[in-house]
């Protein structure tokens, strides 16, 4: 099959004229600037008339970003996590699985490389959003090139999230042998950072997700029995989260049987639950992307030895860790409290790894805002700060299984948790 031609070189924002500069011998590019819908003239960046922010936060986001770029010397970002995308400019649709990369120059408009697929939903959610498009069968890094050659002066620094899960190592190869005159840096923590402390808005977000968790929790709970399959619980589960006001969350519920509670990220079967078994549920609502995760264990008929003591263990150890959560601490002293409530009543101190991460706002297939885990672990020395949001989760694995989570929200005086449904064992016929 013979490939569409490239686009024609894109002209310079500032002069009109084609872009120059980058030593490359990439053929020209036809049309990748797509200018916003309508007359006039061009917008600043901004959101469409759905977003969930206000353009100002949306600019003064961008405006914080800039500011750790100057003082790391960087002419320009490559931010490709549908995360940071949504966090600065406020996309939100399913096309990410295309490549899309946001150039954040140090000075001048946002530019986005994506799909022209996709060039109706970025008019419509960001009208103001400059465009650079790659049609079928064409390359990506080509037209990501052109962009970043007009964003940064020869010998100047890029910034690129290398770490992200959406930037394939080829594409990022190519772009860089197309620009050899340029310096590289790994910026991947940089808007992660920025983005762990949450706006009152991003907050309200994240309140509104939690309601649509307890609701979904709350139809788990009630649909939970012997006899009931886990697939008739996830049925329950989704329909609780869409009546609720949720959309798509970035990772589907967890729904199985304490027999697999080990196997940490498979979900709901076939399997019809037995009197005495268990039934492990986490899952999270999400309203314009942000999450509220939280997770509980409920026991079908008479629990079995140790399902009592392992519960007591479990809620013991939420509470510890929700009360050392506290603006100034250090995530290792949130884990130590955890472990030492939970040692208090098993009589060991838990394996676990972490007794929660930092979440909000998240795309398919994470809730934690991109490929890292940043969690609460032993030794940790991240600082807490009034504003994170993290999913507070106690694990029990001994005397039997047992979980219960919930998102907690950092306040100036403490931890308020956000979601609710019954946190002590719950017992079904």
């Amino acid at each position: 099959m013979t490939a569409e031609p490239l686009p024609a070189a894109p002209a310079s924002a500032a002069t009109g004229e084609p872009i120059r500069g980058a030593a490359t011998d990439m053929p020209p590019a036809r049309e990748p600037y797509t200018p916003a819908a309508g007359a006039g003239p061009r917008p600043e960046p901004g959101s469409g008339p759905d977003s969930a922010f206000a353009e100002a936060e949306y600019a003064a986001r961008r405006a914080a970003l800039r500011a750790a770029m100057r003082r790391r010397g960087l002419h320009a970002l490559a931010l490709v996590s549908p995360e940071n995308v949504h966090y600065l400019l406020g996309l939100d649709h399913l096309g990410h699985f295309a490549f899309t990369m946001l150039v954040l120059p140090r000075e001048g408009p946002p530019v986005l490389v994506a799909r022209r697929m996709e060039r109706h939903t970025l008019a419509a959610q960001l009208p103001g959003t400059r465009q650079a498009l790659y049609g079928e069968g064409q390359d990506p890094a080509r037209i990501a090139a052109r962009v970043l050659a007009e964003a940064t002066p020869t010998g100047g620094t890029v910034g690129v999230e290398e770490q992200a899960m959406r930037l394939p190592p080829a594409v990022l190869s190519r772009i860089r042998t197309g620009l050899p005159q340029r310096t590289w840096a790994d910026c991947s923590a940089l808007p992660a950072r920025q983005r762990s402390v949450k706006s009152a808005t991003e907050i309200q977000w994240v309140r509104q997700a939690a309601g649509v968790s307890g609701a979904a929790m709350r139809a788990a709970m009630a649909t939970t029995c012997s006899g009931v399959s886990e697939r008739s619980v996830a049925a329950r589960v989704h329909g609780a989260m869409t009546e609720a006001g949720g959309q798509e969350p970035g990772f589907v519920p967890l729904i199985r049987s304490t027999d697999r509670l080990a196997q940490e990220h498979v979900t709901w079967r076939e399997h019809r639950l037995a009197a005495g078994e268990g039934l492990f549920v986490e899952l999270s609502g999400c309203v314009h992307r942000y999450h509220a995760p939280m997770s509980r264990t409920v026991r079908c008929g008479p629990p079995p030895p140790g399902a009592r003591t392992a519960a007591t263990a479990a809620l013991a150890g939420l509470r510890a860790a929700a009360d050392a959560l506290v603006p100034g601490a250090r995530t290792g002293e949130v884990y130590a409290a955890w472990a030492a409530a939970v040692a208090s009543v098993i009589g060991h101190r838990p394996r676990r790894h972490h007794c929660g991460y930092l979440t909000g706002l998240g795309f398919p297939p994470s809730w934690v805002g991109g490929s890292r885990v940043p969690g609460v672990r032993a030794g940790g020395r991240t600082r807490v700060r009034a504003g994170m949001v993290l999913h507070l989760m106690s694990w029990v694995e001994r005397p039997v299984g047992h979980v219960v989570s919930d998102t907690a929200l950092v306040t100036p005086d403490g931890c308020e948790l956000l979601t609710r449904a019954p946190r002590e064992l719950v017992v079904t016929d």
